[in-house]
């Protein structure tokens, strides 16, 4: 087993990679002290990729909202974001977040979000397969995924690494995203120099067949 130390480490993690087109990312956890960061990347994305993430075309998220993003703990609310490392600003380009469900300890809901510029260079992908590696470390083994009916891009992705449809309401579809397989699915299948350096760097973490998902038929 995992010893929490070494969860503590985990939370702790830098890595830096590339993306698909060669720019240079850092990932890591999202800290209370992103909080212009955080707000400033939501500035920078397009009205319908905000309305995509947080179905409302709202400029900014209410304070309740950002704080609520912020405060991760890295057990009950798992969250990374990327960075590009330009130089410059080194700005933040997507984040992606599981939070726990109160009723179901070893379940949660996800989300992920990459700006427009950034689209189509495995960001996505790459934020996932962090958070799915630190999701099954802290044993929130299956994840809620919510999206609107029309975020073809999102449901392609979400189908691609296992999740599977449940219900549909008003326009937003509900996929049931269980963990453990999903790392099994992107290992075996991803490409990309981001997910392989993802993988290598955070390998002592995975659990073995021990771990709480396991142990729930995963």
């Amino acid at each position: 087993m995992v010893t929490r130390p070494l969860l503590r480490e985990l939370h702790d993690e830098v890595i830096e990679t590339v993306a698909a087109d060669g720019k240079r990312i850092c990932l890591r956890s999202i800290r209370q002290s992103d909080e212009d960061r955080m707000r400033e990347g939501i500035k920078r994305l397009s009205e319908q990729s905000r309305y995509m993430r947080f179905f409302s075309v709202q400029p900014m998220p209410s304070d309740p909202v950002i704080d609520r993003l912020l405060d991760a703990d890295g057990h009950d609310h798992i969250a990374w974001g990327a960075i590009h490392l330009d130089g410059m600003d080194n700005p933040a380009v997507g984040a992606v977040h599981a939070i726990r469900s109160e009723n179901h300890p070893h379940a949660g809901e996800f989300s992920v979000a990459v700006l427009d510029d950034y689209h189509g260079l495995g960001l996505a992908r790459m934020l996932t397969t962090v958070l799915l590696i630190h999701c099954e470390v802290e044993a929130m083994c299956e994840l809620e995924v919510q999206t609107l009916a029309e975020n073809m891009p999102a449901i392609r992705f979400i189908l691609s690494i296992g999740a599977q449809r449940r219900e549909s309401e008003a326009g937003i579809i509900g996929f049931r995203l269980p963990v453990r397989p999903a790392i099994r699915q992107i290992s075996a299948t991803s490409d990309l120099q981001g997910v392989r350096d993802i993988l290598s760097a955070l390998a002592r973490y995975i659990p073995t067949d021990d771990s709480p998902c396991a142990a729930l038929g995963q």
